[in-house]
Parts: C-alpha cells; structure tokens; sequence
C-alpha cells in the first residue's frame, strides 16, 4: 500500500509540474516592420492608433497620424522596392490590412499580395507610410516616416 501512495503522489507531482511548461502567447497587438532582403534590419513603424481587446485592453490615439508619421525616425527606401509587411507574433485571425503611402495631402494604396509583399511608389519623395490591420481582436494602425530615393 506504502508503495501505490508513494506512486501516486510521484506521478501526482509530475503531472502538476508538466502544466508549468506550456506555451506562452502573446495577445498584445504585433510589432509591425517591414522587410527586405537586401536590409540587415528591419524597419519598425510606429503605433499610431489601437483599438485591441484580448487578455486585457489597448487603447492609444492619435489625431494627426501625418504629424506623428512625419516626426519619426527617417527610413530610406529605394524607387520600386519591393518590401513586405511582417508582425512579431500572430496570434489573432486577419480580417483586413492594407497599407497606402501619403505625400503631402495625397493618399496612395499600395498593392498588398498574399506574402504580405508590396512595393514602394516609383516618384521619389518624402512619404508616411500608413498600415492598418483589422482582427478579431481589434484594429491597429502604424505609421512610419519613409524617404524614396
């Protein structure tokens, strides 16, 4: 009998410990960069607005996304760069993401392919480069400040 209890309280003790190394995730709204081979890093663009809701809320907004986009770190890209989009984790299900491009007051949608993958305006310029994603968590927008040359 002494030999069954030591049993089960060992095997009792294994399998509590087990649950102590599960996954991790993260329900934070991704990191968003973007990628290019011929760069050695990627470029992270900046939160702008968040509307997120999954372990907890987050909420950031910003009136002026050109203003905040403009005041950012300066990237340089190439004329006709083909770059693609890349988040951190993914951990919600995508229903919308689109990216558009601003020179001064004008808009323009850049094409965004299945991989993500879009490419740069050929018109050489400064630019605010605008992402905006749509889940089942939430929606997020992200801007960076983008110089084609």
């Amino acid at each position: 009998m002494r030999k069954f209890i030591s049993l089960f309280v060992g095997l009792l003790c294994a399998l509590s410990l087990t649950a102590c190394f599960g996954e991790t995730y993260d329900f934070t709204p991704p990191v968003v960069s973007l990628s290019n081979e011929n760069r050695l890093d990627d470029i992270q663009l900046e939160e702008a607005n968040v509307n997120w809701s999954s372990d907890k809320e987050y909420k950031k907004e910003t009136k002026d996304i050109l203003t905040f986009g403009s005041k950012q770190h300066q990237l340089i890209v190439g004329s006709n760069e083909k770059d693609s989009l890349v988040f951190d984790n993914q951990d919600f299900d995508v229903k919308d993401l689109n990216i558009s491009v601003w020179k001064g007051d004008k808009k323009t949608q850049l094409e965004l392919k299945d991989d993500r993958s879009f490419t740069f305006p050929a018109e050489k310029g400064q630019y605010v480069i605008e992402v905006n994603l749509l889940t089942d968590s939430g929606s997020a927008q992200y801007v960076g400040n983008i110089l084609i040359k």
